[in-house]
C-alpha cells in the first residue's frame, strides 16, 4: 500500500475526535457504590495515572478539587477528575472529610466496593470509580483534559439514554443481582467516554496541542495516519505531500499545533506503542523493533531508552512485576 493510500484510509471516517475516542481502552481499577447520610465528607486519595469519576443517582453532594470552584452534584450530573488528583466529596460546603481508605467499605469483589456511611440525615447515592486508559492515544487525550470536567445537563440527543443508563446503574448497584458488578462497570465506562465527548463538543481550551492538531484538516490527517500505522516508513516529505503542503509549511504547522516535530512525535508514538506490547506480550525485542520501523534491535533500544527513560528489557520486567502484584496470571 502506498503512503497516499494509507493517508486516505486513515482519514476515511472524517471524524478526528472519533479516532481519539476509538483508541480509548479503559481498564477499571475500582468502582464503589456509596449510600451516604448527612453530614458526611470523604477525602478521595490521589490515584496516579487514573481518571476518577462521580455520578449522583439520588440526593446531592459537593465536589471540591484543589484550585477549582466548588461543584454541586445533583442526580444525573457527572464529574470527571482526569488527572487522578486527590479531592473531596461532601454533603455540605464546610463538612469535615475522612480519608476514603479509613471508612467501612464492604469489598464485594476485587474491583467493586460498597460504602454505607454518615450521620443519619438526608441520603445521597453515589457511583464512583477510577479507570485507567491503556493506549498511547489515551495518554495524549488525558494530558489535555482540564483538572475537572463537569456535565450538569446533557444535550437533548444524549439526555434520555443517559438518564436511563443512570437509572439502570442505580438499580444494579442497589440490588445484588447476578452480574450486577459487570453491568455497573461497563455502563460507567461508557459514561466516562460520554463525559469526555461532551467536553470535546464544547471545544474549550483546545487552541493548541494534540486535540487541536487532530481538528486541523491537514495536520489531523497526518496524525491519524501515523497513529494507525506507526511502523510505516513515514517521512516528513511524504506526509507533507500527502496533505498537499510543502515540506517547510507542513513542518512549521505541525510543530505549531503539536509542540514537536513530525518525526519526534512519530518516535514517541512508536515507543509508547512498543512499551505496551512489551508489557503485554512475550514477543522478542527484535520483532517489536521491526514492527515499529526499526531495522535493528540496537537502534530501537537506543530510541526506546531516549524516549521512555529505560531499556526495553527493564520496561518488560516492570510490566511483569505489575501483573504479579495484581494477582493476574
Amino acid at each position: 500500500m502506498s503512503q497516499d493510500e494509507r493517508m486516505e484510509r486513515a482519514w476515511a471516517s472524517g471524524d478526528p475526535y472519533g479516532e481519539a475516542l476509538h483508541l480509548l481502552r479503559l481498564e477499571g481499577v475500582v468502582y464503589a457504590h456509596s449510600t451516604l447520610t448527612a453530614p458526611w465528607g470523604v477525602a478521595m486519595p490521589a490515584m496516579e495515572h487514573c481518571v476518577m469519576f462521580h455520578i449522583v443517582t439520588a440526593g446531592t453532594c459537593w465536589v471540591r478539587v484543589p484550585g477549582e470552584a466548588l461543584i454541586e452534584l445533583r442526580p444525573g450530573a457527572f464529574t470527571l477528575v482526569p488527572h487522578g488528583g486527590g479531592h473531596d466529596l461532601m454533603s455540605g460546603k464546610r463538612v469535615k472529610t475522612e480519608p476514603f481508605f479509613d471508612l467501612p467499605v464492604e469489598q464485594v469483589s476485587e474491583r467493586y466496593e460498597r460504602l454505607v456511611y454518615g450521620g443519619g440525615g438526608e441520603e445521597t447515592q453515589l457511583i464512583c470509580g477510577a479507570v485507567c486508559f491503556d493506549h498511547p492515544a489515551s495518554a495524549e487525550l488525558v494530558r489535555q483534559l482540564p483538572p475537572v470536567i463537569h456535565v450538569d445537563s446533557w444535550g437533548s440527543r444524549e439526555s434520555e439514554w443517559v438518564q436511563s443508563t443512570l437509572r439502570l446503574m442505580a438499580m444494579e448497584a442497589r440490588e445484588r443481582r447476578a452480574g450486577g458488578e459487570t453491568v455497573v462497570t461497563r455502563l460507567a465506562d461508557i459514561l466516562v467516554v460520554q463525559g469526555i465527548r461532551a467536553w470535546l463538543d464544547r471545544g474549550e481550551g483546545m487552541e493548541r496541542g494534540w486535540l487541536s492538531a487532530l481538528r486541523d484538516e491537514r495536520i489531523g490527517r497526518a496524525l491519524v495516519a501515523m497513529q494507525r500505522e506507526p511502523g510505516a516508513a513515514w517521512t516528513v516529505e511524504g506526509l507533507a505531500r500527502s496533505v498537499s503542503m510543502s515540506r517547510s509549511a507542513f513542518a512549521a504547522r505541525f510543530h505549531e499545533l503539536v509542540g514537536e516535530t513530525p518525526l519526534e512525535y512519530l518516535t514517541r508514538w512508536r515507543m509508547q506503542c512498543a512499551a505496551r506490547v512489551l508489557r503485554e506480550s512475550d514477543d522478542a525485542v527484535l520483532e517489536i523493533a521491526e514492527r515499529y520501523g526499526y531495522g535493528s534491535e540496537a537502534a530501537f533500544s537506543r530510541a526506546f531508552k531516549r524516549v521512555m527513560g529505560e531499556t526495553p528489557g527493564k520496561s518488560r520486567r516492570a510490566g511483569s512485576a505489575r501483573v504479579q502484584i495484581s494477582g493476574v496470571d
